[in-house]
């Protein structure tokens, strides 16, 4: 060896290096083995571009798709993976105390972190073990969320939410749902969500959750990912948008349209009182076969009806709310019938009253169209008293003309007189009209000859002039051929 080669020095490092990748050219297989790297090694042994052949499979365990907001608590099942280092990987429950007990770095508090906050911690407290180590937590189960719901919901109260593989951690409406749905007077641009902050901030954090522009725009932040401890409040919506009803009442987490209702109606109607209806009374469904929706038109229908009297412009929904006062809704059905305005045709809820009060006037015209309303009676009564075949009370349709209700009593007799009858009629203000009406039944349906019947209407078909002097004679002469009668009986 030359002067120069006492210079030369190879630290054992160095030649264990070296030595290292003789090897792993030499034979590949030991290159699939994987050992801890001490956080001494030189960087340069860290196999990074080398897959372990005894890591383990990929888990077939479903996992959950959990937001980065997603906060561990007690319970929750998950997957720690720690890159190349399968020894320490594995699945883990987070225990009572908040706390992941894991081996070399032992227990853990992971209360309230996220998936990324936890992941980061435990990447710090493997790093005095594990040179550059990537940790990757992977939740597995969610635990049961204890949340509590209160106002404009049917059900309020608190719940337990088990997360499902399919639906994950549950959302705002997931919860309303839970609880029934929302009732009609719920305001659901305002909804709170209250929720508890971090110990080591205090205090209580509001969140304003706006379910109509969800129900509108498709917005899903609006549908906010719940955590363990939220309250859910629902307020009541000051104001109703008649235009907005029909699209709440419709909606996902709106209440169920199979449940029985139990309303009153009250004031103008046949049958007032109490009523229970179903979203499916009178096989009434929608399109595509859902059930239909209780509306104001259905519950009169169910109570017989409006009277001749009803005044259906100022109609009152009054609806009983969850803070316990009040909400009345004015409804006109006459702008349902002229303008075919639907809105007006609101949807029920349990507890609501609707209150027909009585018309102070109304024009001959408005009560025709009124009486072929699909909430008006389907048979009307009427009274037919005189010289007709059939004399007594007659059901007839709405509007039928005084023609038929005459030819419905069997028409005249032989006695009538066949010119004329009179036509007695009780207003909505109380008072009694009395209408002479020539009879002509080539006459069509007209205010003068021929006016459509209302209910309680009363016909009056008077005696012929000769049959009112026949009966005089008849009476007179009674006695006298009631004596030859005797006599013939008696043979003399």
């Amino acid at each position: 060896m030359g002067q120069n080669d006492n210079n030369i020095s190879f630290p054992l490092s160095q030649i264990t290096f070296s030595l290292l990748l003789l090897s792993s050219a030499a034979a590949p297989g030991w290159a699939q083995m994987s050992l801890p790297i001490p956080a001494t090694a030189s960087p340069s042994l860290a196999p990074a571009s080398l897959t372990p052949a005894n890591a383990a499979p990929p888990s077939l365990t479903p996992t959950y798709s959990t937001p980065d907001g997603y906060q561990l608590g007690a319970g929750d099942r998950v997957r720690l993976d720690i890159f190349q280092v399968p020894e320490y990987s594995g699945e883990h429950q987070v225990l009572s105390d908040g706390s992941l007990n894991l081996p070399l770095i032992g227990t853990i508090p992971v209360q309230g972190m996220t998936l990324k906050q936890a992941s980061a911690v435990l990447s710090a407290k493997y790093a005095p073990i594990i040179k550059r180590p990537i940790v990757t937590i992977t939740l597995l189960g969610a635990r049961p969320l204890k949340i509590a719901i209160a106002g404009e919901v049917s059900h309020p109260g608190s719940y337990t939410v088990s997360p499902s593989g399919e639906q994950g951690v549950p959302t705002v409406t997931r919860a309303v749902q839970l609880a029934g749905g929302i009732t009609q007077a719920a305001d659901t641009r305002q909804v709170q969500v209250r929720r508890a902050r971090p110990l080591n901030v205090g205090g209580e954090q509001v969140l304003t959750v706006d379910l109509w522009q969800l129900l509108q725009t498709g917005d899903l932040r609006q549908d906010l990912l719940l955590q363990d401890g939220d309250t859910i409040f629902i307020p009541t919506q000051k104001v109703v948008n008649l235009a907005e009803a029909n699209q709440l009442a419709a909606a996902s987490f709106a209440a169920s349209k199979a449940e029985p209702l139990r309303i009153a109606v009250v004031g103008q109607v046949n049958r007032p009182g109490p009523y229970t209806l179903t979203g499916n009374m009178d096989g009434q469904v929608e399109a595509g076969g859902g059930v239909q929706m209780p509306t104001v038109t259905r519950a009169i229908q169910v109570a017989g009806g409006i009277t001749q009297s009803a005044d259906i412009r100022r109609i009152q929904l009054r609806r009983l709310t969850k803070t316990g006062a009040d909400q009345v809704i004015d409804v006109d059905l006459w702008k349902l019938l002229q303008a075919g305005d639907v809105r007006q045709d609101i949807p029920l809820q349990e507890g609501d009253t609707i209150a027909i009060p009585t018309a102070t006037a109304m024009t001959p015209t408005e009560v025709t169209e009124l009486a072929s309303a699909s909430f008006s009676p389907n048979k009307i009564t009427i009274n037919v008293v005189g010289e007709v075949v059939q004399p007594g009370v007659v059901e007839v349709p709405p509007n039928t003309p005084l023609n038929q209700g005459l030819l419905a009593a069997g028409g005249f007799n032989r006695r009538a007189k066949k010119g004329s009858v009179e036509l007695i009629r009780l207003n909505p203000n109380g008072t009694v009209s009395r209408q002479q009406v020539a009879i002509n039944f080539s006459k069509g349906l007209n205010d003068k000859d021929n006016p459509p019947l209302r209910n309680n209407d009363t016909i009056v078909v008077k005696r012929s002039g000769i049959s009112g002097v026949s009966d005089a004679i008849g009476t007179v002469l009674s006695p006298l051929t009631g004596g030859f009668g005797l006599f013939r009986l008696l043979g003399l």
